[in-house]
């Protein structure tokens, strides 16, 4: 199971908008991100709705971060993208299975506990760390699993 490609574009832009701490515009997030200008505004917009970053028109225009980067989380970014995480679609509020006695089959309360645990570890990674760390753990090499 991966998150979409555009849940991993999204963390890309906020990273390069974290390092730089600025206005950047679409062409050059684009650029660095190795992201197609086509598909990086389209992040934009979801990262512009959902409050994490900022627009600005005009010949000055750009993008920026509208928070700290220590304030922003992977999940944060994640669900800017793909929305509630849950690990499955009978989490969601919409759905009603009907199964169990009170509602909740034993399924559910196991991918609630999963869900949870998965949210929580997400909000434990905020932009400003994984910055810091970047170098530290370096290409390829996976951040140490006990935080």
């Amino acid at each position: 199971m991966y998150i979409t490609l555009e849940a991993d574009y999204a963390v890309r832009i906020v990273s390069a908008l974290s390092l730089d701490r600025g206005r950047v515009d679409a062409g050059t997030l684009s650029e660095r991100t190795c992201v197609t200008l086509r598909f990086a505004l389209k992040i934009l917009r979801k990262l512009v709705a959902s409050d994490l970053v900022r627009s600005y028109k005009g010949s000055q225009g750009g993008y920026q971060l509208n928070k700290e980067p220590e304030e922003i989380t992977l999940r944060m970014v994640i669900e800017a993208i793909e929305g509630t995480y849950y690990f499955s679609r009978c989490l969601s509020p919409d759905c009603d299975c009907g199964r169990g006695a009170d509602g909740i089959c034993c399924y559910q309360r196991a991918f609630g506990e999963i869900t949870k645990s998965v949210r929580e570890q997400l909000d434990s990674y905020n932009f400003a760390e994984l910055i810091a760390h970047s170098e530290e753990w370096g290409d390829g090499e996976q951040p140490p699993l006990n935080r």
